[in-house]
């Protein structure tokens, strides 16, 4: 198992683990971590998996693909380290990722919606 550590927009920190070929957003649901509401499942179709990467995990990701830089371009304060968390694949290379939450996504969890 690969550990994920999510950053809330207030600096209080999560973490779970997740199966290496899964994704962060699957991380996130799989562990109850709040912020992550991934409304489309993971289909690359809405910004409520938004995510900030760190320089130093950034490098280690394959560039966005053109459906991730187009939602992007829809999120609440995008930055150039933004990324969609159903986009990044667990691999070894990223056990010990941390991601940090946008502020607008609060601290939600993808149960709020019912």
């Amino acid at each position: 198992m690969l550990r994920v550590h999510f950053v809330q927009a207030d600096g209080t920190q999560e973490s779970g683990t997740v199966p290496e070929g899964e994704t962060v957003m699957d991380c996130a649901l799989d562990n109850d971590i709040h912020g992550i509401r991934a409304q489309c499942g993971g289909a690359c179709n809405c910004c409520t998996c938004h995510c900030y990467i760190p320089p130093e995990w950034l490098a280690l990701l394959p560039p966005r693909i053109p459906d991730e830089d187009e939602l992007l371009a829809y999120a609440d304060d995008p930055r150039a380290n933004s990324r969609l968390a159903c986009q990044i694949t667990m691999t070894s290379d990223l056990d010990g990722i941390t991601v940090h939450l946008p502020v607008s996504q609060g601290n939600f969890a993808a149960q709020d919606l019912d």
